[in-house]
């Protein structure tokens, strides 16, 4: 069955790129509804659909844009918190043109959607089943999908420097994965970056607290790291926010080789380019049992989640 909260949820913090003050609220929507970005702070209301052919190419973050000029951008991670604990109907209203980035992470969010509550609606829920791979590349870089019988993804990543490297993951993200493997990973970027970013009016809000920053071997942000290969799990964290914008949950493996937010985007729009390649499946109680909120309503006091709790 279809999902939303049982309450509103509110988070505060500034935006990653402006670093302007930032707020966004989460409250429950209807079935059917599915997951619709509000911009409020204008002199007439904008909704955006959180849906893939709404996005604006970026590679810095994913930006949504309802065609009229209005946007909302670094939507990646709240969407991910979204998909991982089951909220396929919400309303995210935020007071400017950017979430607030936080802790860098899903995690807040996370905690934030676990506190209001998840309650079941009477709808069924349809999953979108991948009949036969897509793929898109750019030189080295690829992301595919592949059919599967629920979302896996896997990931490789490949940096110069070494406190970064080579890293690689798969998962299979049913039954809280993403709670327990993703959700508290951070985003993170090279020093020279962040100067690059900055010299150009992007990064303002960025700090060694919302943010890995590494310069060569070095961790520069204080605490070191949340897992060895936080990286990797990071790069997994804004791919399973980019699938959300699918609209449902994908039926599908997912395989990312250097791939980020525009390359995720070319993909959904290469599946839904061929009619062939995907099909609308009404999920049925076991498959829901796959699916990545499946039994998650608990966990914000389970030890499974205790590093993104803390």
């Amino acid at each position: 069955m279809q999902a939303t909260l049982k309450d509103k949820v509110t988070f505060a913090g500034v935006g990653l790129h402006s670093g302007a003050p930032a707020r966004l609220d989460i409250l429950p929507a209807p079935a059917g509804h599915g997951i619709v970005f509000r911009r409020d702070d204008l002199s007439r209301a904008a909704d955006i659909p959180a849906r893939w052919d709404h996005v604006t190419p970026s590679k810095l973050c994913t930006l949504l844009d309802d065609g009229k000029g209005n946007t909302v951008s670094t939507v990646e991670h709240v969407m991910a918190a979204l998909a991982g604990t089951g909220i396929h109907n919400a309303l995210v209203v935020v007071d400017g043109p950017e979430v607030p980035i936080l802790d860098g992470s899903a995690a807040p969010f996370v905690r934030g959607i676990l506190r209001a509550g998840i309650a079941e609606q009477t709808a069924p829920l349809r999953a979108i089943r991948v009949l036969r791979p897509v793929e898109v590349r750019e030189g080295a870089a690829f992301a595919r999908l592949s059919p599967a019988d629920h979302l896996e993804i896997d990931f490789q990543i490949d940096f110069d420097d070494e406190a970064i490297g080579h890293q690689e993951k798969r998962l299979d993200m049913a039954n809280g994965a993403f709670l327990r493997e993703l959700a508290d990973s951070r985003t993170f970027c090279r020093q020279s970056d962040v100067e690059a970013m900055r010299r150009n009016g992007l990064a303002l809000g960025g700090t060694y607290l919302n943010a890995v920053v590494v310069d060569g071997a070095a961790i520069l942000s204080p605490g070191g790291l949340r897992h060895s290969d936080e990286a990797v799990r990071h790069k997994m964290l804004d791919a399973m926010g980019d699938l959300a914008l699918a609209g449902a949950p994908l039926l599908a493996r997912y395989t990312g080789h250097r791939a980020g937010h525009a390359m995720t985007n070319r993909l959904l729009r290469a599946l839904f380019a061929d009619p062939a390649a995907w099909e609308w499946e009404t999920c049925s109680s076991a498959l829901e049992d796959r699916l990545p909120g499946a039994g998650v309503a608990g966990y914000g006091a389970r030890a499974e989640f205790a590093v993104a709790a803390q």
